[in-house]
């Protein structure tokens, strides 16, 4: 018996999709180890988040009583889903399941080992997000407490995350520290990657269209305002992953909307205020205030003409 035309047609497509994978086999994940799902690291997040600000992110009320329980409920969790997704990822970092076979024990031994390790530095990241949120209260006059600016300023979010990330990005964890980013990025259109190095006392208003790139390293009290970029000039095709490619903010930087900073050997000195929409591409020394001239302005009147 003959089929369909409609059951040949989806026979011919299926065909055509199983040949692109044998020739475009470089985005393919087939016949290897699960991966972190996105589903699972935005929950495993949002658990980690409600550690580091108890209380404001769950339906319920915590007291000194019930804190105890609840941390360790959501301790254990995150601890056993960290393990889970860590485990996955280590199968696809380089010398992993494509040079070598995962041997499960050591995978999941690992898995626990660095599980362990950022569970154990949630304290020295809480006492980091603390100076970050005092920044963002001393820095946003319209800022009227800790917990509007924990609940609702994006920017808080993203170095909220960014903390996270790149605790795991140190320790060597593949996938997860992006992951993490991009889902926060998804949500408050801030792109911090996990590779940033981040000082103390750090804000960011508003925050939309802002990009800190890998090798950023920014210092102690900087402020950086919507659509800021801080990124790489054209890099070489031999450049090592961690060479220097994007700038270095000194303390006390103030980088206002729009501006654009650029280059590995671009330092902001010490104290300096970068102005709305500047294009850098050099240092420029401490205490130094980089503006834009006045631009040229022309008013056309497209008025017709007979009206008094």
């Amino acid at each position: 018996m003959t089929a369909p035309p409609d059951q040949q047609t989806l026979a011919h497509a299926i065909d055509g999709i199983m040949a692109s994978y044998a020739e475009h086999g470089n985005i393919n994940h087939l016949d290897g180890q699960n991966l972190p799902s996105r589903a699972e690291v935005e929950q495993l997040l949002d658990d980690l988040v409600a550690i580091l600000f108890p209380g404001y992110f769950v339906k319920d009320q915590l007291d000194e009583l019930t804190a105890r329980y609840f941390v360790g409920e959501r301790c254990a969790r995150a601890l056993r889903g960290l393990e889970r997704s860590i485990a996955r990822a280590l199968c696809e970092e380089p010398g992993g399941s494509d040079e070598r076979p995962c041997s499960e024990e050591d995978i999941n031994l690992r898995a626990h080992q660095l599980a362990i390790d950022l569970i154990q530095s949630i304290p020295s990241i809480r006492a980091m997000l603390d100076t970050d949120v005092q920044a963002a209260l001393a820095g946003d006059p319209a800022a009227r407490s800790a917990a509007e600016v924990i609940l609702s300023y994006p920017g808080v979010q993203a170095i909220a995350v960014h903390r996270v990330a790149h605790q795991l990005y140190r320790l060597g964890v593949p996938l997860i520290p992006r992951m993490m980013s991009e889902l926060v990025h998804s949500r408050t259109g801030i792109d911090l990657h996990p590779g940033a190095r981040i000082g103390l006392s750090f804000f960011i208003d508003h925050g939309t269209g802002v990009v800190v790139g890998e090798t950023t390293v920014i210092g102690e009290h900087v402020k950086l305002y919507q659509g800021v970029t801080l990124g790489a000039l054209s890099v070489a095709p031999d450049a090592k992953p961690q060479e220097q490619r994007h700038p270095t903010l000194e303390d006390d930087v103030t980088i206002y909307a729009g501006a654009t900073i650029l280059g590995g050997t671009t330092v902001i000195g010490r104290g300096s205020t970068i102005g709305g929409n500047v294009w850098l591409t050099r240092s420029v020394p401490p205490g130094t205030t980089v503006v834009l001239d006045n631009p040229s302005l022309r008013f056309i009147n497209h008025a017709p003409r007979d009206l008094p």
